[in-house]
Order: structure tokens, then C-alpha cells, then sequence
């Protein structure tokens, strides 16, 4: 039976998450989960000079020293970035007794999840997976809706936000509520906004706003 992922988004915001690896792969998940504000612990003998740089500046946590099953304790999740395969599959089974999640990287057989390739517009998040099979395909994919979904979408998403919150304040009815959103959602605001018209974007969520508190 073919595996159907279940695609979610994280909030990993001040919990741990453990490497095992201090090289340039281990150097790369690392800057991810930074990038998420995670509380990052990395277990490695040696270490790049960017990692070893990021715990002198108190960044994240380096524990120079072989993997032991302890440093576990309280992650939410693991990334394998080692070329051994003996302590690769020793963390492994550990993470799955402990009920931490894994990723092992170029081992899709011992994921528990797969890093997509993420294409950021501020709040607006884009990710593709290709479940393992092909991360450069993902990756390929990625750079393709980059020419597509630009800054203007990010900028959108965030002026969405600032008005949910107004009209979450200001209307009761649930049903209101759905009108105002999907008039601002597919109002031609977006498309001022691709052309660098902010100020004419947000007289128009002004227009919106007013016609249908009316």
C-alpha cells in the first residue's frame, strides 16, 4: 500500500530539537530550525565553523560528544545528519521508543517526516514534497513558483491579517464575517499590489470595509 502523507505545519517555537551531525547537511537543518525559532541541540564530536560560531554566540546548544539516548529527553523532534549508518539506525529505533519524531536524511525508509522544499513570502508559506522520491524535483518546483508567487502575495497575506483582526472585533455574525473575508480575498487588491500600488491597495480595503459595513 502506497503511503499518503499528512501535510501540516509546525509551530515549533521554543522547543527542542536535536541534530545529531555537525557537518554542512547538519549545518543546513540547523539554520531551518532557527529560522522557526526552535531550541536547537546539536550532538556531534566536531562541528563547522558556522555551528560551532552559532553556540558561541549562544544560538544553540553544542554537545561535542557521541550520541547518547539521554540527549533525547524532551525533544519533539530529531534530525539524523551523520554518515554512519550504526548510530544512524541506533537513534533511530531510540526515536521511535521515545516517540520522537525523525528524520534521517537521504533515508526515506526511517522518516517519520520529510523536509519539503519552502518558498517564504513573510507569512505566506509554500511547500513541496515529493515524499522523499526527488527533494531536487521539490526543489525545482520550488524555484518555479518563485517566478510566480511574489513579494505582492506576501504583502497581501499580511494586510489580510491586519483586517481579520478588525473585523473578528467589529462583527459578530459568523456569516458577516465570511462576506467581508471574501470580498477583501477576491477584491483587485492583489493585483495593485504586483504592480507597487500599496497605498491604492489599502484605499481600496478601506472601499471594501465600508460597503459592507453598510
Amino acid at each position: 500500500m502506497t503511503k499518503t502523507l499528512f501535510p501540516v505545519f509546525l509551530d515549533i517555537y521554543g522547543k527542542k530539537a536535536v541534530v545529531i551531525g555537525g557537518g554542512k547537511v547538519a549545518e543546513r537543518k540547523i539554520s531551518d530550525l532557527l529560522g522557526c525559532n526552535a531550541q536547537v541541540v546539536v550532538v556531534s564530536p566536531q562541528a563547522t565553523p558556522v555551528i560551532a560560531e552559532w553556540a558561541d554566540r549562544g544560538r544553540i546548544s553544542w554537545l561535542p560528544k557521541e550520541f547518547e539516548d539521554g540527549d533525547l529527553q524532551g525533544a519533539c523532534m530529531a534530525f539524523l545528519a551523520t554518515d554512519n549508518e550504526s548510530v544512524n539506525r541506533h537513534v533511530v529505533d531510540i526515536c521511535r521508543e521515545q516517540g520522537v519524531m525523525v528524520n534521517a536524511v537521504d533515508d526515506p525508509a526511517n522518516c517519520d517526516f520529510y523536509v519539503p522544499a519552502v518558498l517564504r513570502r513573510q507569512s505566506l508559506t509554500l511547500a513541496v514534497s515529493t515524499g522523499g522520491k526527488s527533494p531536487l524535483f521539490a526543489r525545482r518546483l520550488k524555484e518555479e513558483l518563485s517566478e510566480v508567487i511574489t513579494e505582492a502575495y506576501g504583502d497581501f497575506v499580511e494586510l489580510l491579517g491586519e483586517q481579520r483582526t478588525i473585523v473578528q472585533n467589529e462583527i459578530a455574525d459568523i456569516r458577516d464575517r465570511k462576506k467581508m473575508y471574501e470580498a477583501l480575498v477576491y477584491s483587485d487588491i492583489l493585483d495593485l499590489l504586483k504592480v507597487g500600488e500599496k497605498e491604492k491597495a489599502r484605499e481600496r480595503i478601506k472601499q471594501c470595509m465600508s460597503c459592507l459595513r453598510d
